[in-house]
């Protein structure tokens, strides 16, 4: 058999836009199928393949914290379970210390075997996964975001390579004791179960896919193409660090963190040293965010200084060296709580690696978590604010910045699914920082509650502005309030839990980008 040394560039793109493809189709199949308002509607999800190490190989334009993390979740199950994995098995995941975000995004993870045909193949070509964010998974409040968690317990059930699926039966039994068998049991198992089972046919979708790319093309062409595709994002990141120069960078945080970067750039190797050193050591707060979460926020920034058009994988990492000290509060160890970690401090991650690179300014800072529920009720939503301006251009307004890529709900359906009514959603004016190029505005969102339930906000910077570069001015903090029905106001911190009562309205307003460049120059 002829052994394929070098890509051919046609075949290459080919190759590239049919792995890709793949994943979308997954996450169409995901979407169709799912129960949650939170995967249905919001999009709160990602699908991507992997090659038969674990190693990412493409994925659909989903959720960017999820994607440079998965990664971490398939090696640990191949690394666990290694030749106990058989065909028709599916598993969940979610633990943080195994590659995991934080414990709502539950992954499930496929083994992609052959047909009978190839009956005489043992372990997988390939993998497949699917990681979707559940609405609510347990632990001390509605939605699984509580602000105040100070270890792993308080934020729900925890699934460690955790059989789903065995030779193609589904053990729901299992799932059903694993969810309530817990001090803070989910609160909606029946919707986390219809929502695994989307999740499963997603990933069957993402195998026939690759059979039938494997039946089309050969198993050995389909995995080289595999590892060509990496190499040529290797090479399109290495091409990227050639014009970049050393920096660094401080990011204090509302929470009491201290994000430390150091970029050295490594000319001869055409490789980059991103040094974490003098971060925060772990905190005593849910800020802490998992080492796959700080990965997968380096891999995102690197990917986005790429010109060229390629997929997020593995490869992009080769030419990065991640120094992280264990024990801090980018690689904490267990039992720390992470909730905010993955939500947060990922966003603060990307912002002070782009401030090291002197490229743009610091975006909104957060995904402005905003869960509500009871036992019957439970939603959460990301709200968009302003992304930060760079070295040509302005930020954007009302956008989810970085870290996530999620859609809010549309009112309708969020009106018609819980007792709450969007009273107005609308552009925050002048809250982006000025300068030669501008901050994009935040928005301000007034949610009012129809009955009793609890709500919760997890966010960042209503403390200490999205920073400002080259003169530019910072972006507004944000601010979180309520107005009482008798007319009374109270003012909350940047994380909060707070019981609201009908006719209570919740104020979120999101804060700007900052600006890039003196406005007099």
């Amino acid at each position: 058999m002829q052994t394929i040394s070098q890509p051919d560039p046609v075949r290459l793109e080919i190759f590239k836009n049919l792995y890709q493809f793949i994943a979308e189709q997954m996450g169409i199949v995901l979407q169709n199928t799912a129960a949650s308002v939170n995967i249905k509607e919001r999009l709160d999800f990602s699908c991507a393949i992997f090659d038969a190490s674990g190693l990412l190989v493409a994925n659909a334009p989903h959720i960017p914290v999820h994607l440079g993390s998965m990664s971490e979740s398939v090696r640990s199950l191949i690394n666990d379970k290694g030749d106990s994995i058989e065909p028709g098995n599916v598993y969940l995941s979610n633990n943080p210390y195994n590659g995991g975000t934080h414990l709502p995004d539950v992954t499930a993870i496929t083994p992609v075997f052959l047909d009978n045909q190839f009956a005489s193949q043992k372990s997988p070509i390939f993998y497949v996964a699917s990681r979707g964010h559940q609405a609510d998974i347990g632990g001390i409040t509605p939605g699984s975001m509580p602000p105040n968690s100070t270890n792993i317990e308080e934020e729900g059930i925890l699934f460690d390579n955790f059989l789903l699926v065995a030779a193609g039966n589904i053990l729901e039994q299992s799932v059903q004791q694993h969810l309530s068998n817990h001090p803070y049991p989910a609160r909606n198992s029946s919707q986390n179960i219809a929502d695994f089972k989307a999740q499963i046919a997603a990933n069957e979708r993402g195998v026939q896919e690759l059979r039938r790319m494997v039946t089309q093309y050969g198993l050995q062409t389909v995995q080289t193409y595999m590892k060509f595709v990496q190499n040529n994002a290797e090479e399109a990141v290495r091409k990227a660090i050639d014009v970049l120069k050393n920096g660094s960078f401080i990011y204090e945080m509302d929470s009491g963190g201290s994000i430390h970067v150091n970029v050295k750039i490594n000319r001869e190797k055409r490789s980059a040293i991103i040094d974490f050193t003098g971060t925060s050591q772990q905190l005593n707060s849910n800020f802490n965010a998992p080492k796959a979460v700080t990965q997968a926020a380096v891999l995102y920034v690197f990917r986005t200084l790429v010109n060229d058009n390629i997929p997020l994988n593995a490869g992009c990492l080769k030419p990065l060296e991640i120094i992280l000290p264990p024990g801090c509060m980018l690689n904490p160890t267990f039992p720390a709580a992470v909730v905010a970690g993955n939500v947060e401090t990922s966003q603060t991650i990307v912002d002070a690696l782009y401030g090291a690179l002197g490229v743009m300014a610091a975006s909104q800072g957060t995904m402005n978590n905003f869960t509500f529920g009871n036992e019957k009720y439970q939603y959460y939503e990301t709200i968009c604010g302003g992304s930060g301006a760079g070295v040509d251009f302005d930020g954007t307004d009302a956008v989810q910045t970085h870290m996530t890529n999620s859609r809010l709900t549309d009112p309708e359906v969020l009106e018609t699914r819980y007792p709450v009514m969007v009273e107005s959603f609308s552009l925050r004016p002048n809250s982006g920082g000025k300068g030669k190029f501008c901050g994009g505005n935040g928005v301000v969102r007034r949610i009012k509650f129809l009955e009793t339930m609890t709500a919760n906000i997890l966010s960042e910077n209503r403390a200490i502005a999205p920073f400002g570069l080259n003169s530019g001015k910072p972006g507004k903090v944000g601010r979180n309030y309520i107005q009482r029905r008798d007319g009374s106001e109270e003012s909350l911190g940047s994380t909060a839990t707070v019981t609201m009562q009908a006719g209570d309205v919740f104020i979120i307003e999101t804060p700007g980008g900052g600006g890039f460049g003196s406005a007099e120059s």
